[in-house]
Protein backbone atom coordinates (compact mmCIF):
# COMPACT_ATOMS: atom_id res chain seq x y z
CA UNK A 1 0.00 0.00 0.00
CA UNK A 2 3.07 1.97 1.20
CA UNK A 3 4.55 1.56 -2.17
CA UNK A 4 1.72 2.42 -4.33
CA UNK A 5 1.36 5.89 -2.67
CA UNK A 6 4.94 6.41 -3.08
CA UNK A 7 5.28 6.57 0.84
CA UNK A 8 8.36 5.16 2.89
CA UNK A 9 6.22 4.54 6.54
CA UNK A 10 2.93 4.83 8.04
CA UNK A 11 4.28 7.90 9.76
CA UNK A 12 3.81 9.51 6.51
CA UNK A 13 0.56 9.08 6.00
CA UNK A 14 0.13 11.44 9.13
CA UNK A 15 2.58 14.47 7.17
CA UNK A 16 -0.64 17.08 7.71
CA UNK A 17 -1.80 16.19 10.81
CA UNK A 18 0.36 18.90 12.94
CA UNK A 19 3.13 17.15 15.16
CA UNK A 20 1.60 19.17 18.34
CA UNK A 21 -1.40 17.18 18.61
CA UNK A 22 -0.18 13.82 17.39
CA UNK A 23 -0.23 11.52 20.10
CA UNK A 24 3.02 9.91 20.87
CA UNK A 25 2.19 6.18 20.40
CA UNK A 26 -0.25 3.39 22.12
CA UNK A 27 2.85 2.01 23.55
CA UNK A 28 0.81 -1.64 22.77
CA UNK A 29 2.84 -4.50 24.27
CA UNK A 30 4.41 -7.19 21.11
CA UNK A 31 2.30 -9.46 20.19
CA UNK A 32 1.30 -12.71 21.68
CA UNK A 33 -0.15 -15.99 20.31
CA UNK A 34 -3.97 -16.96 21.02
CA UNK A 35 -3.59 -18.62 24.70
CA UNK A 36 -1.18 -15.94 26.10
CA UNK A 37 -3.57 -13.34 25.11
CA UNK A 38 -6.81 -15.18 26.49
CA UNK A 39 -4.93 -15.26 29.56
CA UNK A 40 -4.04 -11.58 29.78
CA UNK A 41 -7.39 -10.90 29.43
CA UNK A 42 -8.47 -13.16 32.00
CA UNK A 43 -6.46 -11.54 34.47
CA UNK A 44 -7.48 -8.10 32.87
CA UNK A 45 -11.35 -8.63 34.14
CA UNK A 46 -10.16 -10.42 37.22
CA UNK A 47 -10.84 -7.34 39.54
CA UNK A 48 -14.30 -6.78 38.06
CA UNK A 49 -17.45 -7.43 40.18
CA UNK A 50 -20.75 -8.16 38.39
CA UNK A 51 -24.25 -7.89 39.56
CA UNK A 52 -23.90 -11.91 38.94
CA UNK A 53 -21.00 -12.25 41.57
CA UNK A 54 -22.06 -9.35 43.85
CA UNK A 55 -25.56 -8.40 45.22
CA UNK A 56 -26.17 -4.66 43.26
CA UNK A 57 -28.81 -2.56 43.97
CA UNK A 58 -27.67 0.31 41.63
CA UNK A 59 -30.08 1.77 39.15
CA UNK A 60 -31.22 4.95 38.56
CA UNK A 61 -31.96 4.01 34.63
CA UNK A 62 -29.76 0.75 33.91
CA UNK A 63 -31.57 -2.02 35.76
CA UNK A 64 -30.07 -5.93 36.53
CA UNK A 65 -33.34 -8.31 35.34
CA UNK A 66 -33.62 -11.87 34.07
CA UNK A 67 -33.10 -12.62 30.65
CA UNK A 68 -34.32 -15.54 29.29
CA UNK A 69 -31.25 -17.70 27.72
CA UNK A 70 -33.46 -18.07 24.54
CA UNK A 71 -32.99 -14.19 23.64
CA UNK A 72 -29.38 -14.24 23.06
CA UNK A 73 -29.72 -17.60 21.11
CA UNK A 74 -32.09 -15.55 18.41
CA UNK A 75 -29.64 -12.37 18.61
CA UNK A 76 -26.86 -14.60 18.21
CA UNK A 77 -28.17 -15.34 15.09
CA UNK A 78 -25.89 -14.38 11.96
CA UNK A 79 -28.93 -13.16 10.19
CA UNK A 80 -29.49 -10.65 12.77
CA UNK A 81 -26.06 -10.19 14.96
CA UNK A 82 -24.54 -9.31 11.48
CA UNK A 83 -26.96 -7.03 10.15
CA UNK A 84 -26.79 -3.43 9.55
CA UNK A 85 -29.41 -0.24 8.73
CA UNK A 86 -31.14 -2.15 6.11
CA UNK A 87 -31.01 0.39 3.36
CA UNK A 88 -32.53 -1.88 0.46
CA UNK A 89 -34.60 -2.80 3.33
CA UNK A 90 -36.65 -4.99 0.88
CA UNK A 91 -33.80 -7.44 1.22
CA UNK A 92 -33.76 -7.96 4.86
CA UNK A 93 -37.53 -8.92 5.59
CA UNK A 94 -36.61 -11.22 8.45
CA UNK A 95 -34.85 -7.73 10.29
CA UNK A 96 -38.36 -5.92 9.19
CA UNK A 97 -40.32 -8.04 10.65
CA UNK A 98 -38.54 -8.04 13.86
CA UNK A 99 -38.24 -4.55 14.26
CA UNK A 100 -42.20 -4.18 13.38
CA UNK A 101 -42.68 -6.75 16.03
CA UNK A 102 -40.66 -5.04 18.24
CA UNK A 103 -43.04 -1.82 17.57
CA UNK A 104 -46.02 -2.78 17.78
CA UNK A 105 -45.14 -4.90 20.85
CA UNK A 106 -44.26 -1.27 22.55
CA UNK A 107 -47.49 0.46 21.20
CA UNK A 108 -49.87 -2.01 22.90
CA UNK A 109 -47.41 -1.18 25.86
CA UNK A 110 -47.67 2.49 25.87
CA UNK A 111 -50.73 3.14 24.06
CA UNK A 112 -49.77 5.50 21.71
CA UNK A 113 -50.52 5.54 18.06
CA UNK A 114 -46.90 4.86 16.89
CA UNK A 115 -43.58 3.87 17.97
CA UNK A 116 -40.42 4.05 15.97
CA UNK A 117 -37.63 0.95 15.34
CA UNK A 118 -35.66 3.07 18.16
CA UNK A 119 -33.32 5.60 19.46
CA UNK A 120 -29.83 4.92 20.89
CA UNK A 121 -30.93 5.48 24.67
CA UNK A 122 -33.47 7.03 26.96
CA UNK A 123 -31.04 10.52 26.70
CA UNK A 124 -31.01 10.57 22.88
CA UNK A 125 -35.09 9.68 22.74
CA UNK A 126 -35.56 13.05 25.05
CA UNK A 127 -33.36 15.36 23.42
CA UNK A 128 -34.83 14.40 19.90
CA UNK A 129 -38.06 14.81 22.00
CA UNK A 130 -37.54 18.78 22.70
CA UNK A 131 -36.70 19.32 18.58
CA UNK A 132 -39.32 17.43 18.07
CA UNK A 133 -41.58 19.35 20.36
CA UNK A 134 -40.28 22.48 19.17
CA UNK A 135 -41.35 21.48 15.84
CA UNK A 136 -44.70 20.46 17.45
CA UNK A 137 -45.36 24.04 18.29
CA UNK A 138 -42.45 26.28 18.12
CA UNK A 139 -41.43 28.18 21.17
CA UNK A 140 -38.27 28.67 22.58
CA UNK A 141 -38.06 27.19 26.35
CA UNK A 142 -38.68 23.01 26.93
CA UNK A 143 -39.78 22.62 30.13
CA UNK A 144 -38.38 19.06 32.45
CA UNK A 145 -39.10 18.03 35.89
CA UNK A 146 -36.20 18.35 37.98
CA UNK A 147 -36.91 14.65 39.37
CA UNK A 148 -34.59 13.06 36.59
CA UNK A 149 -31.55 12.30 35.69
CA UNK A 150 -28.63 15.54 35.16
CA UNK A 151 -27.30 13.29 32.82
CA UNK A 152 -29.79 12.31 30.54
CA UNK A 153 -30.85 16.44 31.16
CA UNK A 154 -27.41 17.47 30.02
CA UNK A 155 -27.89 14.98 26.60
CA UNK A 156 -31.49 17.31 25.77
CA UNK A 157 -29.80 20.22 26.68
CA UNK A 158 -27.35 19.62 23.97
CA UNK A 159 -29.21 18.71 21.19
CA UNK A 160 -31.73 21.88 22.48
CA UNK A 161 -28.67 24.55 21.66
CA UNK A 162 -29.11 23.69 17.78
CA UNK A 163 -32.48 24.75 17.80
CA UNK A 164 -31.96 27.74 19.59
CA UNK A 165 -34.31 26.41 22.95
CA UNK A 166 -33.25 26.48 26.51
CA UNK A 167 -34.17 23.85 28.67
CA UNK A 168 -35.40 24.69 32.29
CA UNK A 169 -36.47 22.47 34.67
CA UNK A 170 -39.73 22.21 37.01
CA UNK A 171 -39.21 21.51 40.64
CA UNK A 172 -40.34 18.41 43.06
CA UNK A 173 -42.59 18.48 46.05
CA UNK A 174 -40.10 17.82 48.84
CA UNK A 175 -42.53 15.15 50.81
CA UNK A 176 -44.40 13.17 47.60
CA UNK A 177 -41.10 13.15 44.97
CA UNK A 178 -44.38 14.40 42.83
CA UNK A 179 -44.10 17.38 40.45
CA UNK A 180 -44.85 20.84 41.81
CA UNK A 181 -48.01 21.93 39.81
CA UNK A 182 -47.49 25.76 41.78
CA UNK A 183 -43.69 25.70 40.28
CA UNK A 184 -45.18 24.17 36.60
CA UNK A 185 -48.04 26.71 36.34
CA UNK A 186 -45.84 29.61 36.85
CA UNK A 187 -43.14 28.27 34.17
CA UNK A 188 -46.09 27.49 31.57
CA UNK A 189 -45.83 30.59 29.36
CA UNK A 190 -46.58 31.39 25.62
CA UNK A 191 -42.79 30.72 25.17
CA UNK A 192 -42.81 27.22 26.32
CA UNK A 193 -42.69 24.64 23.47
CA UNK A 194 -43.22 21.65 26.03
CA UNK A 195 -42.72 19.99 29.17
CA UNK A 196 -41.33 16.56 29.87
CA UNK A 197 -41.65 14.30 33.29
CA UNK A 198 -40.88 10.69 34.22
CA UNK A 199 -42.88 8.16 35.57
CA UNK A 200 -41.68 6.16 37.66
CA UNK A 201 -38.98 9.48 37.66
CA UNK A 202 -35.53 9.27 39.49
CA UNK A 203 -36.51 8.68 42.48
CA UNK A 204 -39.02 5.73 41.79
CA UNK A 205 -41.93 7.96 42.39
CA UNK A 206 -44.98 7.00 39.94
CA UNK A 207 -46.54 10.61 38.94
CA UNK A 208 -50.26 10.97 39.46
CA UNK A 209 -50.07 14.53 39.09
CA UNK A 210 -50.54 13.79 34.75
CA UNK A 211 -54.39 15.76 34.41
CA UNK A 212 -53.36 18.35 35.92
CA UNK A 213 -50.10 18.68 33.65
CA UNK A 214 -51.80 17.87 30.80
CA UNK A 215 -54.68 20.62 31.38
CA UNK A 216 -51.53 23.58 32.42
CA UNK A 217 -49.97 22.62 29.01
CA UNK A 218 -53.19 22.95 26.74
CA UNK A 219 -52.04 22.45 23.34
CA UNK A 220 -48.17 22.26 24.19
CA UNK A 221 -46.57 19.27 24.11
CA UNK A 222 -46.45 17.14 26.96
CA UNK A 223 -43.40 13.86 26.65
CA UNK A 224 -43.82 11.47 29.38
CA UNK A 225 -40.78 9.16 30.32
CA UNK A 226 -41.81 5.84 30.82
CA UNK A 227 -40.17 2.37 32.51
CA UNK A 228 -41.34 -0.30 29.85
CA UNK A 229 -41.86 -2.76 32.13
CA UNK A 230 -43.51 -0.65 34.90
CA UNK A 231 -46.28 -0.24 31.92
CA UNK A 232 -47.02 -3.84 32.45
CA UNK A 233 -49.11 -3.07 35.50
CA UNK A 234 -50.07 1.33 35.08
CA UNK A 235 -52.15 3.16 32.90
CA UNK A 236 -50.09 3.60 29.91
CA UNK A 237 -48.93 7.31 29.14
CA UNK A 238 -51.51 7.02 25.90
CA UNK A 239 -54.38 7.32 28.27
CA UNK A 240 -52.78 9.87 30.38
CA UNK A 241 -52.42 12.51 27.39
CA UNK A 242 -48.54 12.08 26.07
CA UNK A 243 -48.12 13.68 23.08
CA UNK A 244 -44.70 11.79 22.60
CA UNK A 245 -43.56 9.06 24.95
CA UNK A 246 -39.75 8.25 25.37
CA UNK A 247 -37.78 5.85 27.65
CA UNK A 248 -35.60 3.39 27.92
CA UNK A 249 -35.76 -0.26 26.84
CA UNK A 250 -33.26 -2.03 28.56
CA UNK A 251 -35.23 -3.81 31.09
CA UNK A 252 -37.10 -5.55 28.79
CA UNK A 253 -34.06 -8.10 27.58
CA UNK A 254 -31.05 -6.32 26.92
CA UNK A 255 -28.08 -6.86 29.72
CA UNK A 256 -26.47 -4.05 31.93
CA UNK A 257 -22.98 -4.34 29.64
CA UNK A 258 -21.01 -1.88 31.65
CA UNK A 259 -23.80 0.67 30.89
CA UNK A 260 -24.65 -0.11 27.14
CA UNK A 261 -25.42 0.17 24.79
CA UNK A 262 -28.83 0.61 25.42
CA UNK A 263 -32.21 1.23 22.95
CA UNK A 264 -34.25 4.33 23.38
CA UNK A 265 -38.00 3.98 22.92
CA UNK A 266 -40.02 6.84 21.25
CA UNK A 267 -43.01 7.15 20.29
CA UNK A 268 -46.27 9.67 19.41
CA UNK A 269 -49.48 10.27 18.56
CA UNK A 270 -50.55 9.86 14.82
CA UNK A 271 -51.36 12.95 14.20
CA UNK A 272 -47.70 13.75 15.01
CA UNK A 273 -45.84 11.30 12.68
CA UNK A 274 -44.42 13.65 9.71
CA UNK A 275 -42.30 15.14 12.97
CA UNK A 276 -41.21 12.56 14.35
CA UNK A 277 -37.36 11.29 14.14
CA UNK A 278 -36.24 8.03 13.19
CA UNK A 279 -37.83 5.34 10.95
CA UNK A 280 -40.86 3.19 11.01
CA UNK A 281 -41.42 -0.25 9.79
CA UNK A 282 -44.55 -1.27 7.67
CA UNK A 283 -46.33 -4.23 6.69
CA UNK A 284 -47.85 -4.31 3.25
CA UNK A 285 -48.40 -6.88 0.42
CA UNK A 286 -45.76 -7.34 -2.58
CA UNK A 287 -46.86 -7.70 -6.49
CA UNK A 288 -47.90 -11.46 -5.72
CA UNK A 289 -50.26 -10.34 -2.66
CA UNK A 290 -47.46 -12.20 -0.10
CA UNK A 291 -47.44 -10.31 3.10
CA UNK A 292 -44.26 -8.34 2.94
CA UNK A 293 -42.42 -5.40 5.20
CA UNK A 294 -40.77 -2.00 3.75
CA UNK A 295 -39.52 0.76 4.93
CA UNK A 296 -42.76 3.38 5.78
CA UNK A 297 -40.67 6.23 7.02
CA UNK A 298 -37.70 7.40 7.33
CA UNK A 299 -36.96 10.92 7.71
CA UNK A 300 -33.38 11.30 7.93
CA UNK A 301 -31.03 13.08 6.12
CA UNK A 302 -29.84 9.95 3.79
CA UNK A 303 -33.09 8.84 2.50
CA UNK A 304 -34.53 12.80 2.16
CA UNK A 305 -33.66 16.59 1.56
CA UNK A 306 -31.93 17.64 4.47
CA UNK A 307 -33.51 20.61 4.90
CA UNK A 308 -37.19 18.19 5.32
CA UNK A 309 -34.90 15.58 7.80
CA UNK A 310 -35.87 15.67 11.31
CA UNK A 311 -33.09 13.82 12.95
CA UNK A 312 -29.34 12.94 11.96
CA UNK A 313 -29.85 9.72 13.85
CA UNK A 314 -28.35 7.86 11.13
CA UNK A 315 -28.78 4.07 12.58
CA UNK A 316 -30.78 2.37 15.44
CA UNK A 317 -30.72 -0.47 17.80
CA UNK A 318 -31.82 -2.95 15.67
CA UNK A 319 -30.35 -5.86 17.18
CA UNK A 320 -31.24 -4.76 20.87
CA UNK A 321 -34.91 -3.86 19.04
CA UNK A 322 -34.80 -7.76 17.57
CA UNK A 323 -34.11 -8.66 21.72
CA UNK A 324 -36.66 -6.66 23.06
CA UNK A 325 -39.04 -8.56 21.02
CA UNK A 326 -38.05 -12.06 22.79
CA UNK A 327 -38.29 -11.22 25.38
CA UNK A 328 -41.69 -10.01 25.37
CA UNK A 329 -42.77 -12.60 23.17
CA UNK A 330 -41.37 -15.16 25.11
CA UNK A 331 -42.85 -13.82 28.43
CA UNK A 332 -46.24 -12.41 26.85
CA UNK A 333 -48.76 -10.36 28.47
CA UNK A 334 -48.69 -12.85 31.54
CA UNK A 335 -45.54 -13.11 32.05
CA UNK A 336 -44.63 -9.30 31.53
CA UNK A 337 -47.35 -8.73 34.49
CA UNK A 338 -45.77 -10.78 36.80
CA UNK A 339 -41.68 -9.76 36.46
CA UNK A 340 -43.09 -6.18 37.25
CA UNK A 341 -45.29 -7.03 40.00
CA UNK A 342 -42.45 -8.91 41.13
CA UNK A 343 -40.59 -5.49 41.05
CA UNK A 344 -43.21 -3.81 43.00
CA UNK A 345 -43.17 -6.22 46.25
CA UNK A 346 -39.69 -6.57 46.29
CA UNK A 347 -39.68 -2.54 46.50
CA UNK A 348 -42.17 -2.65 48.97
CA UNK A 349 -40.50 -5.09 51.23
CA UNK A 350 -36.69 -3.86 50.75
CA UNK A 351 -38.06 -0.80 51.96
CA UNK A 352 -39.64 -1.54 55.05
CA UNK A 353 -36.66 -3.36 55.77
CA UNK A 354 -34.34 -0.37 55.51
CA UNK A 355 -36.85 1.24 57.15
CA UNK A 356 -36.78 -0.70 60.60
CA UNK A 357 -33.61 0.07 61.01
CA UNK A 358 -32.46 2.90 63.73
CA UNK A 359 -30.79 4.61 61.61
CA UNK A 360 -32.20 4.76 58.51
CA UNK A 361 -35.54 5.87 56.89
CA UNK A 362 -37.30 4.82 53.43
CA UNK A 363 -38.89 5.42 51.48
CA UNK A 364 -38.30 8.92 51.61
CA UNK A 365 -41.17 10.65 49.50
CA UNK A 366 -44.62 9.36 50.56
CA UNK A 367 -46.10 8.26 47.32
CA UNK A 368 -46.28 5.19 45.66
CA UNK A 369 -43.20 4.02 43.86
CA UNK A 370 -42.11 1.12 41.51
CA UNK A 371 -39.08 -0.90 41.53
CA UNK A 372 -36.31 1.87 43.20
CA UNK A 373 -37.08 4.40 46.32
CA UNK A 374 -34.62 6.94 48.27
CA UNK A 375 -33.67 6.33 51.53
CA UNK A 376 -31.57 8.45 53.97
CA UNK A 377 -29.39 7.57 56.98
CA UNK A 378 -27.08 10.18 58.52
CA UNK A 379 -23.96 7.41 58.81
CA UNK A 380 -23.01 9.21 55.03
CA UNK A 381 -23.82 7.51 52.25
CA UNK A 382 -19.89 7.12 50.86
CA UNK A 383 -18.99 5.59 54.07
CA UNK A 384 -22.07 3.33 53.74
CA UNK A 385 -21.49 2.01 50.10
CA UNK A 386 -17.33 1.65 51.92
CA UNK A 387 -18.41 -0.66 54.51
CA UNK A 388 -21.02 -2.77 52.16
CA UNK A 389 -18.20 -3.46 49.85
CA UNK A 390 -16.63 -5.20 52.46
CA UNK A 391 -19.70 -7.32 52.32
CA UNK A 392 -19.56 -8.02 48.27
CA UNK A 393 -22.42 -5.89 47.93
CA UNK A 394 -22.57 -2.84 45.51
CA UNK A 395 -24.43 -0.76 47.44
CA UNK A 396 -27.08 2.44 46.71
CA UNK A 397 -26.32 5.50 44.53
CA UNK A 398 -25.58 8.86 46.63
CA UNK A 399 -27.65 11.76 45.11
CA UNK A 400 -27.07 14.52 47.25
CA UNK A 401 -24.26 15.22 44.37
CA UNK A 402 -27.33 15.89 42.20
CA UNK A 403 -29.93 17.10 44.66
CA UNK A 404 -28.40 18.97 47.43
CA UNK A 405 -31.26 19.44 49.08
CA UNK A 406 -31.45 15.80 49.58
CA UNK A 407 -28.41 15.56 52.12
CA UNK A 408 -27.47 11.70 53.17
CA UNK A 409 -30.10 10.43 50.98
CA UNK A 410 -29.18 7.58 48.40
CA UNK A 411 -31.46 5.58 45.82
CA UNK A 412 -31.72 1.93 46.60
CA UNK A 413 -33.09 -0.24 43.18
CA UNK A 414 -34.20 -4.12 43.53
CA UNK A 415 -35.90 -6.11 41.04
CA UNK A 416 -37.02 -9.33 40.60
CA UNK A 417 -33.23 -11.05 40.76
CA UNK A 418 -33.57 -10.55 44.41
CA UNK A 419 -34.06 -13.38 46.94
CA UNK A 420 -35.74 -12.43 50.46
CA UNK A 421 -32.36 -13.63 51.38
CA UNK A 422 -30.35 -10.61 49.42
CA UNK A 423 -32.52 -8.57 50.78
CA UNK A 424 -31.95 -9.61 54.43
CA UNK A 425 -28.65 -9.67 53.52
CA UNK A 426 -28.37 -5.83 52.74
CA UNK A 427 -30.33 -5.35 55.73
CA UNK A 428 -28.53 -7.17 57.97
CA UNK A 429 -25.04 -5.22 56.42
CA UNK A 430 -26.73 -2.01 56.61
CA UNK A 431 -27.72 -2.44 60.45
CA UNK A 432 -24.12 -3.71 61.21
CA UNK A 433 -22.71 -0.12 59.91
CA UNK A 434 -21.56 1.78 62.98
Amino acid sequence: MLSKLGLASIEDLFDDVPKDVRTKGLHLPDGVDEIRLSRGLQELLRPNRPASDWLSFLGAGVYYHHIPAAVKTIISRSEFSTSYTPYQSEISQGMLQALFEYQSFMVELTGMDIVNSSMYDSSTALGEAVLMSHRMSGGSIFLSSRAVSPEKLSVAQLYAKGADVTVDTVDYDRESGLIDINDLESKVTDDVTGFYFETPNLFGVLESEWKTVREILGDKAVVIGVNPLALAVMMPPGEMGADIVVGDAQPLGVSMSLGGPSIGLFGCRAEHLRKMPGRIVGMTEDVERTRSFCMTLQTREQHIRRSRATSNICTNEALLAVAVAAHMGLLGRTGLRKTALENLTNMKELAAGIDSLDAFSAPVFDSPHFNEFVIRSPVGIDRLNEHLMTKKIHGVLAIDRWFPELKDCALVTTTEMHTPEDHRRLIDAMGAIR
